[in-house]
């Protein structure tokens, strides 16, 4: 005798569930696993000294105080590039372009962009701000590339936060006699941060784990001291790590697993403190 129907759908829906759980199991046990080994192993050599003083002996002994620093700059000076350009040309292709083929292969090169190689724009940082435009190695190279890498995020996500504004918010403002500008700054803009910020949040976690775009544009083997200016050279974390991880024979693991600790909890910091905005903003604006 045949099941009922809604057996047999109850039936494909418990499999379908344990399915997806098992996906999720295969996702988040190898990244607990990562994080838990980073942290067991690298929090024995994380000390007040390590994280405050400067490097010594070729990087064998002291401290990563300028890697610490010069990744903080290096994020910083990324955000700030990035953002403006990003929300501005989001509410461009948005509110403001029409929807015609230009606009359709922009998008679409936009999309393409965002899976570049991180090397790639490497590269591009070499040869188009640090010999073309004569900037150097330097932390503005460094911070220019990684803008124009994260850019493909940002803007992605923040046509979507845009897209997701109700249009009777601008219906309504532009009904009470406000210019398009006024519409998208008071009665669309505000209620599209957290979205947006959400874009930056991946963007912030791509630039400071990347090792590929400062290697060839702002990163420094070995300098132990803080950058004078944006024109400077700087150490930065993830090339740090790799440095002592391939580069130096005979340095203690503990050092690595406590550079990659540090690394860790600063990425996630970040990105905390990117998430603990985002909160006060969409608590701030609903509807």
């Amino acid at each position: 005798m045949a099941r009922p129907a809604w057996q047999r759908a109850l039936g494909v829906q418990r499999v379908a569930f344990v399915l997806l759980f098992l996906s999720t199991l295969l996702i988040v046990i190898p990244a607990v696993a990562i994080i838990g080994t980073i942290t067991v192993r690298g929090m024995g050599a994380v000390s007040w000294e390590f994280l405050t003083t400067m490097p010594t002996k070729g990087m064998r002994a002291g401290g990563i105080f300028p890697a610490i620093v010069g990744t903080l700059e290096l994020v910083s000076l990324t955000v700030v590039f990035a953002l403006p350009i990003g929300i501005a040309t989001a509410i461009y292709l948005t509110e403001y372009a029409t929807d015609n083929w230009l606009t359709r292969l922009v998008r679409l090169a936009i999309v393409n962009l965002s899976g570049v190689p991180s090397v790639v724009y490497g590269l591009f940082g070499l040869g188009l701000f640090v010999m073309f435009l004569g900037f150097g190695t330097s932390l503005l190279a460094g911070a220019l590339t990684l803008a124009i890498m994260i850019l493909p995020v940002i803007i992605t996500a923040s046509e979507e936060a845009l897209r997701s504004v109700p249009k009777s918010f601008r219906e309504i403002s532009l009904s009470l006699g406000a210019s398009h500008w006024q519409t998208v700054r008071h009665a669309v803009l505000p209620f599209a941060i957290p979205g947006i910020m959400t874009g930056t949040i991946l963007g912030i976690g791509r630039a400071a784990g990347e090792t590929a775009p400062i290697l060839f544009t702002v990163a420094a083997f070995y300098l132990p001291r803080l950058p004078d200016s944006i024109f400077d050279q700087a150490m930065a974390l993830p090339y740090h790590l790799y440095v002592i991880s391939t580069q130096i024979p005979n340095i203690p693991a503990s050092q690595r697993y406590g550079t990659a600790f540090v690394l860790l909890v600063l990425v996630l910091s970040l990105n905390l403190a990117a998430v603990i905005l985002r909160a006060r903003f969409r608590r701030r604006r609903q509807w």
